[in-house]
């Protein structure tokens, strides 16, 4: 007999069965989540690494004055193929830890999108090339959308964006 079935007591209904005791937990558990309240805000502070939480802070803020916007050309570093993938955001998800975002570029005269979430470990760094306010003329203005999938039927506009040229 094991030292850790030495400590378990019987199971009632089996003599092979041992009953474990009840695991102590390193973190102290606050009397809120012993009653099932306040779970969720728990869980998004525990499990998201403090880089990622400090990017959903700002990056992906709705106020932020750093945060980052549809029209802004990025260059997002993964930890997997391709390394680094470069374009226009057409949209935000904001969900929390969930959030994710879409990058627009054209790769050999082929229209290129990819999604990336923000709390995945294959997601090394986000750096903000180009804001939609950087740049003068029409190009430079903050872009009235919140998703911009019009640019996927137009590549001048899009191409526009990513240069802050006038469409």
């Amino acid at each position: 007999m094991s030292t850790a079935a030495a400590s378990a007591t019987p199971y009632p209904f089996s003599k092979i069965a041992f009953v474990r005791p009840a695991s102590t937990i390193d973190q102290p558990i606050l009397e809120s989540l012993q009653k099932g309240k306040g779970l969720m805000p728990y869980l998004q502070s525990a499990l998201v690494p403090s880089e990622k939480q400090q990017w959903i802070q700002t990056l992906f803020s709705k106020r932020h004055p750093d945060r980052l916007q549809p029209g802004s050309v990025v260059t997002v570093t993964t930890a997997h193929a391709p390394n680094t993938f470069s374009g226009v955001v057409l949209s935000i998800r904001r969900r929390g830890p969930d959030t994710s975002f879409v990058v627009r570029n054209v790769v050999q005269r082929t229209g290129v999108e990819m999604q990336f979430f923000v709390n995945s470990p294959h997601l090394t760094n986000i750096k903000v090339v180009k804001k939609p306010g950087d740049g003068g003329g029409r190009a430079g203005r903050r872009t009235r959308r919140a998703k911009l999938f019009y640019l996927r039927h137009s590549p001048e506009k899009m191409t526009a964006i990513a240069g802050g040229i006038k469409a």
